[in-house]
């Protein structure tokens, strides 16, 4: 079996808020260029935001420098679908230009999911992946429902291998896989499915390791692991001691652990100088077993509770805690990934500080019932759905179907600024973000100059 490593893309992501500089990044490049990994996963996800957002810089520009510095291992994304990286369904315009870049840039594997396991909010992408020559591996989101069967999973694997996926990954967001659920699901789908198969966990339920290992035991060809100074609590577990664990038994490919040592001496570094500037927060590394039965990925339980200390009501946390699988059993249990984690969430914190069920129902939640997200995966509460859109009619097509191309337009709006197109499809992402980012580069530096 195979590693895939977070370090660059989703352990810090989970730990530090995605925080991480490319300039951070680039003195430990070159050994993660040597280890060995099937794959190093180092753009979407939030990265591409974030970059933007915060860190004043452009996203595929690190693309770019990393592919630079990583000649020999697989660069690896985290695509949402029809969302693209956004919270949204975007056009098929915009889908298929933004995947023509991101391979032609370095990217190899794209790992695509969609939020409710819905394939018709992946045929574009996963078309457009496999027309620009990229591997595409299509991800199951896991939850668990009294729909989200074994079968279930192993039907929608089959569903990706005949839509043309060249791998399979189980999804799971919330560290919730069990270790008996792991190796019966991962049996299930080695049993029909004739691709490899790899398994994306979280450590923060405390149970990730032993769900590793039967996975493992039950044949899964990949895991996703974390070095270590990144590593564990709502990241993955840490690569160095699952490579050991399973380098025992003789079923892990080689690694060159020196070069994975060096790395992470580099990236505690890195960790320390976060900590330091405050943006390492110690509640990330605890472990929350109450995951296991509300099934609420640990950065969602972060943001419930500032939500409601916001309100002056932390002390409703457990009642919210409480609501959110009500909620979800409602809406036709989605499963908690983004963008309906903080839909399901934020309904919840409503309906408990409220008083009132469904008193008040945002406009994303409206949206959902309206079929504007996609099918969900059990039907939703009729009542609801009146409540949410009255007479309005629901979409039964595939939401982008209803789309107008929108690169023309995004393009127009960022002229003034670039004539990069790659540009144009960040601000049809994220409008107001790249905006600023332009805006931000403009200002003048300001020099000091010293008199003497």
């Amino acid at each position: 079996m195979k590693f895939t490593e977070t370090i660059l893309r989703d352990a810090h992501q989970s730990q530090i808020a995605t925080r991480m500089h490319t300039e951070e990044m680039i003195p430990g490049l070159d050994l993660l260029d040597q280890v060995g990994y099937h794959a190093v996963e180092m753009w979407g996800g939030a990265t591409f935001d974030v970059c933007l957002r915060y860190l004043n810089e452009n996203p595929w520009e690190r693309l770019r420098t990393i592919r630079e510095h990583m000649k020999n291992t697989k660069l690896q994304m985290l695509l949402r679908g029809q969302n693209l990286l956004g919270y949204r369904h975007y056009a098929n315009d915009v889908v298929e230009r933004f995947i023509q870049h991101s391979i032609a840039e370095g990217i190899d594997i794209v790992r695509v999911f969609d939020a409710l396991n819905d394939t018709r909010n992946l045929k574009t992408s996963m078309k457009a992946i496999k027309r620009e020559g990229g591997h595409c591996q299509a991800a199951i989101s896991y939850t668990t429902s009294q729909v989200h069967t074994i079968d279930y999973y192993v039907q929608l694997a089959k569903e990706f291998e005949d839509m043309g996926a060249d791998s399979i990954c189980i999804k799971d967001m919330a560290g919730i896989l069990t270790p008996a659920n792991a190796y019966d699901l991962v049996k299930g789908i080695k049993s029909q499915v004739k691709l490899p198969l790899e398994l994306h966990g979280h450590a923060t339920s405390g149970i990730c390791e032993v769900t590793y290992y039967e996975a493992v035991r039950a044949g899964v060809d990949i895991i996703d692991t974390a070095l270590s100074p990144f590593a564990g609590g709502t990241a993955q577990p840490a690569t160095e001691s699952m490579y050991k664990i399973f380098s025992d038994q003789k079923v892990a490919d080689p690694l060159n652990e020196e070069k994975m040592n060096a790395a992470a001496a580099h990236f505690a570094k890195v960790k320390e100088d976060h900590i330091q500037k405050g943006n390492f927060n110690p509640r990330v590394m605890k472990i929350e077993p109450k995951i296991l039965h509300y099934q609420v990925p640990g950065g969602m339980l972060s943001n419930l509770l500032s939500q409601l200390n916001d309100q002056n009501a932390g002390d409703r946390y457990e009642e919210v805690l409480a609501e959110i699988p009500k909620v979800r059993k409602d809406l036709g249990y989605p499963p908690l990934v983004t963008p309906l984690s903080q839909m399901v969430g934020t309904q919840a914190v409503f309906n408990v500080l409220l008083g009132e069920r469904y008193k008040v129902i945002p406009k994303e939640v409206r949206e959902y019932c309206k079929g504007k997200y996609g099918r969900s995966p059990a039907p939703i509460l009729p009542w609801i759905i009146e409540k949410a859109i009255g007479d309005s009619e629901r979409i039964d097509v595939a939401p982008a179907d209803i789309l107008e191309p929108e690169l023309d337009q995004a393009k127009e709006a960022v002229a003034q600024y670039s004539d990069d197109e790659k540009m144009a499809i960040a601000y049809a992402i994220f409008p107001d973000v790249v905006s600023n980012y332009f805006k931000a580069k403009q200002k003048p530096e300001i020099v000091n100059i010293e008199i003497i």
